[in-house]
């Protein structure tokens, strides 16, 4: 019988791998995230007395019509420019062919092969690293993603309305990217430190 890839088990198995080391306690309680497919909920926990300090989710009334900022438009004039220059970059690397010219039977090697010409291509030009903040531009007009960073900015409120200034993050087992980054970084941005 050929085995079957469970997401979610997988997920809890990071999951308990992460609890192992993860402990909320009352001077640092646990803010744990969970995801489903449409919503996301986040809860402030002190594991030693096993509550729940302050929780919000994505289903909250508040939330209910909460609309995305629309998001200004990149300047499209900068991303032909960028691409004319990759083109360019590219077109200065392939080897040249003259007009006129008969093309020289190619070269073989000892083991009867033929040698090829190699192209050497420029080295790639890596930007600057970005902070998790700028990197959740691209996709901070997502509604599941603005919705997640608001979600966050109200845990945190209610969190610090307790007296709560440091938490320990629990991701659940998920990726630190897109909703549960956005979450964090809006936790981040009312003051909780983790």
């Amino acid at each position: 019988m050929i085995k079957q890839f469970n997401a979610n088990k997988a997920r809890l198995k990071r999951h308990m791998r992460l609890r192992n080391r993860l402990v909320g306690n009352t001077e640092r309680p646990r803010l744990s995230v969970f995801r489903s497919g449409n919503q996301i909920y986040a809860q402030v926990i002190d594991d030693t007395n096993g509550r729940t300090l302050a929780s919000a989710s994505s289903l909250e009334k508040t939330l209910k019509d909460f609309k995305p900022a629309p998001q200004a438009a990149p300047a499209s004039k900068a991303e032909e420019h960028v691409e004319y220059a990759a083109v360019e970059v590219a077109t200065a690397a392939a080897p040249e062919k003259k007009a006129g010219k008969v093309a020289k039977a190619p070269a073989k090697n000892q083991g009867g092969r033929v040698a090829q010409a190699k192209t050497v291509l420029p080295t790639a030009q890596k930007g600057e690293k970005k902070t998790p903040v700028e990197a959740l531009v691209a996709i901070s007009s997502n509604h599941k993603v603005a919705l997640a960073r608001e979600v966050g900015k109200l845990v945190a409120e209610r969190a610090k309305a307790q007296g709560i200034e440091q938490v320990v993050f629990d991701r659940g087992g998920y990726p630190y990217h897109g909703r549960v980054a956005a979450l964090a970084e809006g936790a981040r941005e009312i003051g909780l430190k983790f």
